[in-house]
């Protein structure tokens, strides 16, 4: 066989062996948004970041879980200090085996979901959002408003046929990227980069490609990876949607506050649309300015009509007004985003969380267990298993560790396909799992990257170790920056009062139950009974 046919049977391999692609979800079109900038909701500029002894800190990226669709981890709140919770009274130890057995279904069904699910995430807290654009030469439907798994199957046929066209090989990295992040399948991540690198051999420059890598690294954490190629792309091409999307998520999660607003800016200026409009809101949100962040947000909103942008803007907008504790707001937004796509998951989870601090908690686990069927995440699980230590009934305790579990099946899936987990890790284990582990992981994450959730991860698991004087420093910074998040503040007055800071820790366990009394189900319970504790609220 000549080089030449070597060189053909190798790339027909490439398309042959991602050629089961997961999945059935609809995927909405990339968010177009309105033709006006953002800047037009607000004064624009550079922010100016405060923070705690001359630090910055950040928060998991808008669009980055959503950065990373994923949820994001700070919402995975618990109980200071609790593990595994033990049997009840009256629990039967012998029933440990049918549960063993009942959790390795669980984890089957895990794997299954993962690649096989049909949910499709926003863009929101970590992973790079939106649906490929398409390449050069293959009609524009194939990946807009159809079938991604359809669009995928298109994209195999028409490289079979012409192996040499590199935009092909770019729309398909970086279909399997979204796929990846629709259907919460990791899998698809070495697949993505062997068609974007493919694309890369064939033509070095070309930015689609570039911007597929930036993306690629943002969804698996990799950070300086994305910023490195999303600068590449816009060397080639300044005015690349994706590429200046995944500028600002990196720059955000990186820590680096300034330049995070200034990309936002030139973003706004070069391509205003949903996808940039959302990351310029959380940039605002990320220093307390909840008042730009939502009339940008509702700009988008009233300018959006594909069912994707409206139903990933107004699933944002019930997020912020979820995280503010206006939770009749923040249902009306996600019934919005449900009634344009009635499989939107940051909208079925965020309905579930609200409808959970709200009081209705048999509608709250109803929903929860219908995400976390379809896309078991560390956040949903999480959420999940307190909603089930909060109700009780029997049976539930064992219920709550098997949601638990699944959390490491996640996590092990996840870095076997090159994806850092270490935030999820933390969070999950320093509340439920190993508490050792969750610092080692807080620890690991704090080396890569200087986040507001990253501080917050890693105090909370020093607290939970018992190393509360260390942890009150992290604590501090990740209520820095003006950033208004009730569990960060609820973490930050259990260790102040660990530390003897009472007149402090009222002060913040207040201001946690003010903004958003139900901000998780059983730390918003420890937070009240800690408070009651201390002489009740400030």
């Amino acid at each position: 066989m000549s080089p030449r046919s070597n060189d053909d049977a190798q790339e027909r391999d490439l398309v042959d062996e991602a050629a089961d692609p997961a999945g059935t979800a609809e995927t909405p079109a990339e968010p177009t948004g309105t033709a006006t900038t953002a800047a037009t909701a607000t004064t624009t500029g550079t922010a100016e970041t405060a923070s705690a002894a001359g630090t910055t800190g950040t928060v998991e990226t808008a669009g980055a879980a959503g950065t990373a669709g994923t949820v994001s981890a700070a919402d995975t709140a618990g109980t200071a200090g609790t593990d595994h919770p033990q049997p009840a009274p009256g629990e039967r130890r012998g029933s440990g085996r049918s549960r063993a057995l009942q959790l390795a279904a669980c984890a089957v069904a895990l794997a299954v979901a993962m690649t096989a699910g049909a949910v499709v995430l926003g863009n929101r807290d970590g992973d790079e959002g939106g649906t490929v654009a398409s390449a050069p030469g293959l009609n524009p439907e194939l990946l807009a408003g159809g079938s991604l798994a359809s669009g995928i199957s298109a994209l195999q046929s028409h490289l079979k046929a012409q192996p040499k066209d590199s935009g092909g090989w770019a729309t398909l990295g970086m279909a399997y990227v979204e796929q990846a992040r629709t259907n919460g399948d990791p899998s698809r991540y070495p697949q993505a980069q062997r068609a974007l690198e493919r694309s890369l051999e064939l033509s070095p420059d070309n930015d689609p490609a570039l911007a597929g890598r930036a993306a690629l690294a943002a969804a698996r954490h990799e950070f300086p990876e994305a910023l490195a190629f999303s600068e590449k792309a816009l060397d080639e091409n300044a005015f690349n949607e994706r590429a200046l999307s995944v500028r600002i998520d990196a720059l955000v999660e990186l820590g680096r506050y300034k330049e995070a607003a200034k990309a936002a800016d030139e973003a706004d200026s070069r391509r205003p649309g949903v996808p940039v409009f959302t990351r310029y809101a959380y940039v605002r949100e990320l220093r307390g300015d909840i008042g730009t962040a939502r009339r940008v947000l509702k700009q988008a909103l009233s300018g959006a009509t594909a069912p994707g942008d409206i139903a990933y803007v107004a699933g944002s907008l019930g997020q912020l007004s979820w995280r503010e504790g206006d939770y009749g707001t923040a249902l009306t937004y996600y019934e919005r985003a449900l009634r344009a796509d009635r499989t939107y998951l940051p909208a079925l989870e965020g309905r579930a969380r609200a409808q959970a601090a709200n009081g209705d908690r048999a509608a709250a686990i109803r929903g929860m267990e219908e995400v976390v069927a379809r896309f078991p995440l560390p956040g949903p699980l999480v959420v999940l298993g307190e909603l089930y230590e909060a109700r009780d009934d029997e049976g539930d305790p064992a219920k709550a560790r098997d949601q638990y579990a699944l959390v490491d099946a996640w996590t092990s899936l996840a870095r076997a396909n090159g994806v850092n987990a270490d935030l999820d890790t933390a969070l999950a284990a320093a509340d439920h799992g190993d508490r050792e582990a969750a610092l080692r992981a807080a620890r690991a994450e704090w080396k890569r990257r200087h986040t507001v959730h990253t501080a917050d991860a890693l105090a909370w698991a020093l607290h939970v170790n018992g190393r509360d004087d260390e942890a009150l420093a992290y604590a501090r910074r990740a209520t820095a920056t003006g950033y208004r998040d009730a569990t960060f503040l609820y973490h930050r007055g259990m260790i102040e009062r660990a530390t003897g800071h009472e007149k402090e820790a009222r002060g913040s366990l207040s201001s946690a139950l003010e903004l958003n009394p139900g901000f998780s189900p059983v730390g918003a319970k420890q937070a009240g009974e800690t408070l009651a504790a201390l002489g009740g609220a400030r």
